[in-house]
């Protein structure tokens, strides 16, 4: 003879539902296997988009479907955030927000970041980080014009190279980057850290013309090859340039002051080491030969050149 079981009632069933929906969650957060927020292109795009709608701190509570609803600019008309990318994850418990594909055409990825993490697994586009406060930005290839614009605080580490402008100021502003850290392993363009006030930047490879442009404070670090006319007008900061045999041409408004082994160089290069930054050879125990400029302001910036 059967037994017969009671039928669930639909509170019961409505229960047990819910918990089936909460258990990866949960299984995530026993496991500390919680896949951040990962947004993946769909196709490439000819019109750029912009981004910064698309908030870290907002994203935090939103479910994929909330946050690809966010609507960001193309051109002068706005689209939600899912015509361009497809959306998993959650960035509730890492605090984790990842681009995905070929994003140089998306402007304004972790534009004004105050915390977190945003982990770029490509290419990103223009104004990266710009006016960003604090946490972190990891672009694992390239990135444009303008990384780091006017940037207050936090760290971005570029493994491949940037464009023009990066930690400067924005045209008819008065400080670039007033604080954090920019680090790129490869090369970058023209007027690195134009009028920046605080912080570091250091550019593992080559950069181009006008590096710390208008600088009024902070620090500078290049790997590679420089271009021409470092440091002019700069009132304050350093600039260093730590390969061995490629010394910069530097202008006719900087004077010599002497040789030396700066404590603080060596501070800078062993942390950028720690932090995976590509140090030329024997920079750390170089010596470097000391320009003080530009005297057509005060006279009072440092440009270090390495002297082996």
């Amino acid at each position: 003879m059967s037994r017969s079981h009671p039928a669930k009632t639909g509170s019961s069933v409505t229960h047990s539902a819910a918990l089936y929906r909460r258990l990866p969650a949960a299984l995530n957060h026993l496991t500390g296997l919680a896949m951040p927020l990962r947004l993946t292109l769909k196709s490439t795009m000819t019109v750029p988009i912009e981004v910064d709608s698309i908030r870290l701190e907002v994203a935090r509570s939103q479910t994929p479907a909330e946050v690809l609803a966010t609507p960001v600019y193309q051109g002068n008309t706005q689209e939600p955030l899912g015509t361009f990318f497809e959306a998993t994850g959650s960035a509730e418990q890492d605090n984790t927000l990842v681009w995905s594909g070929d994003c140089h055409r998306v402007k304004l990825i972790g534009a004004g970041l105050t915390e977190g993490t945003v982990l770029v697994e490509g290419t990103a586009g223009m104004h990266l980080g710009a006016e960003m406060t604090g946490g972190q930005i990891i672009v694992e290839g390239n990135a444009t014009d303008w990384v780091g614009a006017e940037m207050q605080g936090g760290h971005i580490h570029v493994r491949g190279d940037v464009g023009h402008l990066c930690g400067a100021v924005y045209r008819g502003g008065q400080r670039g980057m007033t604080g954090g850290e920019i680090l790129v392993d490869g090369s970058a363009g023209n007027e690195v850290g134009n009028s920046m006030r605080r912080g570091l930047i250091a550019i593992g490879g080559r950069v181009g013309d006008g590096t710390g442009l208008g600088m009024i404070a902070g620090t500078i670090l290049v790997g590679r090859e420089p271009g021409i006319r470092h440091g002019a007008g700069m009132k304050r900061g350093t600039i260093a340039f730590l390969a061995a045999g490629a010394p910069p041409s530097l202008l006719p408004t900087f004077r010599p002051a002497g040789a030396a082994q700066p404590t603080f160089l060596r501070v800078y290069i062993d942390h950028l080491a720690r932090s995976g930054w590509p140090v030329p050879d024997g920079a750390i125990d170089a010596r470097y030969r000391c320009y003080n400029g530009d005297f057509l302001e005060s006279g009072k910036g440092e440009i270090f050149v390495r002297s082996d």
